[in-house]
């Protein structure tokens, strides 16, 4: 109210402070005569009608959450908040118990020490394939190891990354690689050495020799592990610390071997007392002269054999892909999982109740399973980062269920198949339980997406996909949103009739009102509380939850005052009604889901299904999109064409720049499809898929193939200036580069073979990509580079 040149809010004092005022209040005055509330009414305390129900291991429970601050170290909080929740604990009364049932930073100590020791394993697998380059050349490579990591670290501080699963990956990743320039220097310098130069004169012309070969190939490697970097999309966001954390470490490992290296070779290595090295170092020539040398040599001389021999290993490379099919991201192995129990439509919930406590009671004869938390009539809490919680329904029920710490991904994989086998045809519900699945969020990975104006056709085709995706070979758990219509109650009103009796439409839809739900009609605070605030909801006697009997009993005052039965003024009617009309780009649209049994790619069930349904005849104005896996991959793979021809140009660039020649940059890119060989059959050997992450492996490794290849076309190209005949030349400098080639392998192989044996789905295939594809490129490229050479060889201007 505004008063002069002042503003004022306007209270009143008819807020109840107690329930007896309540009671009191007059609802009724005659002749002197006051009717009170309590002569009319009862007043009391009540709860609000359960609109979900919450346990943990089948006792009743309330389920308190708590989220991290960005940028807070979870495993830093947990010391914070442990001791807090303990000393809460010890103040609840004998009959209530407090249960930390589900803790994130637990998770994560434990990939974190699961990744540390893998680390370990990965440096001293590095060490072991530094033997044959004898203790003193070991020490200065070994001493690169923490400085490279060192610097990297900085770098991706720098950049904003902090160490989380995948940068700690890409570090464990980086390590089999951020030798390889070490190796190649201390070798190179140890080479000169053992040819009778003094200690500071092979390192100066050995630095020399092979610097501008190790920038070019750290500039590959770089290059190729860029297309991660600047992935778009959420999958671009969730991988996106692996390569910075590769191409940083990369970078800092240039610079030691560049720097460092040479400077601590010039002061700790020297003279071998045998010209051809250490015990491991003879035995690998040894090995390298009667092997690879014969080999190679035959090769030459049989060169177009030799590349129609490559060309077919390639080929039939490519034909296994489609039998190892595709997949975007793999699932979790964390030891938890998901059940999902729909109970027919409009169960109210305390059926849905009876019904999880069923599935409870099954549950607790497993013996790995620690926890089962259980949600009827809501989704549980948000637990996974692409799980959102679900709705309020009275028909539906949700167990997150949590295994023993130590429980193997496949054995999980096994518990989850004989609840499914066991529950598949679960009577009066449908049962589905769900594996986590890592990457972007999706329904399912098969998703048909109708689209069309008329809700009845819709309905229609709907029907017949359903059907379809059940007969389809690997589908499981089926679901069509519209299959079924919810029966609605309709209060018909007379309205004829009610305006003769007097009777406003606006004063019966308040009474059903009053009498179903009731009608808040004001506040009560308790003034000994602060936060103790109730509604007052005016309603007749009835049950909690009320039926159809509440309308027998039920009268409307008409205008003047008298009492009229709701049944001569309406009828009470059933209708149906769909569940939800859902639009995507503003057109009306029914998705109808399913999951993938084990033992099925989802490459080969979507493709059947998308062949299905490009043979229906769908109606004019009517189509169909695949969502799920399909949509995700596009998401993920969005502008990665154009990412990988930058990458390409940027290849073809550093080559040019380094060799000055189209003919190398050739050569050198030709031992990209041997790599795919070896990559292919490690796949299929471990019965892994082509995933999203697997893809990545075979871009990075691209990177790797090339950098062993410059160091064999520029020595070529070096002994080819000095005067060396071409076959000479070739088959000198693959015997002499084979070493350092096979040793950055191998050390590569020995920094990645941890992850790859790891219990990680996610990650693991990066790693078996990589070494499948180092095996055979190192084994392969070492016989064809050298023929494509000889086929093409690149003009060179010979220095005296």
């Amino acid at each position: 109210m505004n008063q002069g040149t002042k503003s004022f809010n306007i209270k009143t004092n008819g807020n109840y402070q107690d329930i007896d005022d309540i009671r009191n209040t007059i609802v009724f005055s005659n002749s002197g005569s006051n009717i009170f509330l309590r002569d009319v009414a009862d007043v009391y305390f009540d709860y609000s009608p359960e609109t979900h129900i919450t346990r943990l291991n089948g006792h009743r429970a309330a389920f308190v959450i708590a989220a991290l601050k960005r940028g807070q170290n979870i495993s830093n909080v947990q010391k914070e908040y442990l001791p807090v929740i303990e000393k809460f604990k010890a103040t609840l009364p004998p009959n209530i118990d407090l249960q930390l049932n589900f803790d994130q930073a637990d998770n994560v100590n434990h990939r974190l020490k699961s990744l540390g020791i893998d680390f370990l394993i990965a440096i001293g697998l590095v060490l072991f394939t530094l033997l044959p380059l004898g203790t003193r050349a070991s020490l200065v490579v070994m001493i690169s190891i923490p400085l490279s990591l060192g610097i990297g670290i900085i770098f991706i501080n720098l950049m904003g990354y902090s160490l989380n699963q995948l940068s700690i990956v890409g570090l464990v990743v980086a390590l089999g690689l951020l030798v390889d320039d070490s190796i190649v220097v201390v070798e190179n310098i140890e080479r000169w050495m053992r040819e009778g130069h003094s200690r500071l004169d092979a390192t100066i012309k050995g630095t020399a020799q092979i610097g501008k070969a190790v920038l070019g190939c750290t500039a590959t490697l770089i290059i190729a592990f860029m297309p991660l970097a600047f992935m778009p999309e959420a999958s671009g966001e969730f991988i996106r610390s692996l390569p910075v954390a590769v191409i940083s470490t990369i970078i800092a490992s240039l610079i030691v071997a560049l720097t460092i290296v040479p400077f601590l070779s010039s002061r700790l290595l020297k003279p071998s007392a045998s010209e051809h090295g250490n015990f491991f170092m003879r035995g690998l020539q040894k090995l390298i002269h009667g092997t690879y040398a014969k080999l190679l040599d035959k090769a030459l001389h049989h060169p177009w054999k030799t590349l129609a021999v490559a060309l077919g290993i390639f080929v039939g490379s490519l034909a296994l892909i489609p039998v190892i099919g595709s997949s975007l991201f793999p699932s979790s192995e964390k030891p938890q999982f998901l059940i999902d129990v729909s109970m027919p439509l409009q169960s109210n919930l305390q059926y849905s109740d009876s019904i999880t406590k069923i599935i409870e009671a099954e549950l607790k004869s497993v013996p790995e399973i620690t926890y089962f938390a259980s949600n009827v009539g809501k989704g549980n809490p948000r637990i996974y980062y692409n799980i959102d919680q679900q709705h309020e329904r009275p028909d539906f029920a949700e167990i997150f269920v949590q295994l023993k710490q130590n429980t193997k991904p496949n054995h999980k994989l096994e518990i989850i198949e004989a609840l499914r086998e066991k529950w598949t045809n679960f009577p009066g519900a449908k049962v589905e339980v769900k594996n986590f699945e890592q990457g972007a969020a999706m329904i399912s990975p098969v998703e048909v997406r109708l689209f069309g104006d008329n809700l009845d056709t819709l309905r229609a085709w709907a029907a017949s996909v359903e059907d379809m995706l059940k007969g389809t070979e690997g589908t499981i758990y089926v679901n069509n949103p519209v299959r079924n219509l919810k029966t609605d109650i309709r209060i018909a009103i007379n309205k004829d009739k009610a305006m003769m009796l007097g009777v406003p439409t606006i004063a019966i839809g308040r009474t059903v009102r009053m009498a179903v739900a009731g009608i808040p009609v004001g506040n009560f605070t308790n003034p000994g509380s602060k936060s103790d605030d109730y509604a007052i909801m005016l309603s007749i006697p009835r049950k909690s939850h009320p039926d159809l009997s509440v309308f027998d009993q039920l009268f409307i005052n008409n205008v003047q005052g008298k009492s009229i039965p709701l049944s001569q003024l309406a009828t009470i009617q059933l209708e149906t009604s769909p569940n939800s009309i859902n639009h995507f780009n503003k057109i009306r649209t029914v998705s109808i889901t399913s999951f993938v049994k084990k033992g099925h790619l989802n490459s080969d069930v979507i493709n059947s299904v998308e062949e299905q349904m490009k043979k229906m005849n769908l109606p004019a104005g009517y189509h169909f999109e695949m969502g799920g896996e399909v949509e995700g991959r596009n998401d993920s793979f969005d502008g990665f064409g154009s990412i990988i021809l930058v990458t390409v140009f940027l290849f073809i660039a550093v080559l040019v720049l380094q060799f000055r020649t189209f003919k190398s940059t050739l050569i050198v890119l030709s031992v990209i499809p041997l790599g795919i060989v070896g990559a292919v059959l490690a796949l299929l050997v471990t019965g892994n898929s082509l995933s999203f992450v697997a893809t990545i492996g075979i871009v990075a490794l691209a990177g790797i193939e090339v950098k062993n290849t410059i160091l064999l076309v520029d020595f070529t190209n070096q002994l080819r200036m000095q005067g060396v005949a071409l076959m000479p030349a070739i088959e000198d400098a693959g015997e002499k580069r084979f070493l350092p080639i096979i040793l950055t392998s191998l050390t590569a192989i020995g920094g990645l073979l941890p992850i790859a044996l790891s219990s990680n789905p996610l990650i693991s295939p990066l790693a078996i990509v990589m070494i499948g594809g180092l095996i055979s490129s190192t084994l392969l490229s070492r016989i064809v580079t050298p023929v494509i050479y000889k086929l093409m060889p690149p003009k060179v201007e010979q220095h005296s």
